[in-house]
């Protein structure tokens, strides 16, 4: 099941952003700059931020995830968002024991199309821990005539042996990672991934992503998400048709 927790933030990220955009106009120094800086000042001037489209300065905060049950199909996608900084649990040097799996709805809601995906996971694991067992003992024997003794000669088989059977492991196995970007770069983020057209796993992350910087900074992601939350869908004509339904979403997060 998907769990997003964040983890750290920069200190008072919303005054840190107004400072940094007002250093650049100002002519006093930083510290009387933050100094001045009100909760309604700093308002005032992320809204002033977001109207004239400077960008710039919210990349000063930085937001850092812990981000578990989403599937390895989720990290092809994700890392596209090429700003930011990923952790992910390596399946080279940690063993898939009875790995856990993300199941699609589409296919949970068909019960003979979730009777075949189930057996495709049990044939999946199957088919890894064999191939392990396999290129283990090939590997072992290798150890040894080079002169490993037994203990070291198996750990080092194992985990060589796990290197390629894990290419046999699906799109479904489930992973965890932790994930760094700038508000910049989650608010292109949100605009791509919050929207209806973004595919399931993924709106559902970015969706509970959004929701835990906004309680930590709701001005400053007060406007963050789907495109439409901001003027029409530019999605033309493969739009959802449901700009209604969608903004009351995100107005309730």
């Amino acid at each position: 099941m998907l769990h997003v927790e964040l983890l750290a933030y920069t200190p008072e990220p919303e005054k840190t952003v107004a400072c940094a955009a007002k250093l650049c106009y100002a002519s006093a120094d930083i510290g009387t700059v933050m100094e001045g800086l009100t909760e309604e000042k700093t308002a005032s001037f992320l809204d002033m931020l977001g109207e004239i489209g400077h960008e710039s300065p919210i990349e000063h905060a930085s937001f850092t995830f812990g981000i578990e049950g989403v599937s390895r199909s989720l990290l092809a996608q994700i890392t596209r968002h090429r700003i930011a900084s990923y952790s992910v649990q390596s399946q080279r040097y940690g063993r898939e024991h009875d790995f856990e799996f993300v199941l699609p709805p589409a296919i949970e809601g068909i019960p003979e199309a979730k009777e075949e995906f189930l057996q495709a996971m049990v044939e999946d694991a199957r088919h890894y821990e064999r191939l392990t067992a396999l290129l283990k003992e090939k590997h072992r024997k290798e150890f040894l005539a080079q002169g490993e003794d037994e203990k070291s000669a198996a750990r080092k088989a194992e985990k060589k042996a796990i290197e390629d059977a894990r290419f046999v492991l699906p799109n479904a196995c489930a992973t965890k990672m932790i994930c760094t970007m700038n508000a910049r770069s989650l608010m292109n983020f949100f605009t791509h991934r919050c929207c209806n057209r973004a595919q399931w796993e993924i709106r559902e992350l970015a969706t509970q992503m959004l929701r835990e910087v906004k309680a930590v900074a709701p001005h400053l992601f007060q406007k963050a998400g789907p495109p439409c939350l901001r003027g029409g869908c530019p999605e033309g004509k493969m739009s959802c048709g449901l700009p209604q339904e969608v903004r009351k979403k995100f107005e309730a997060l």
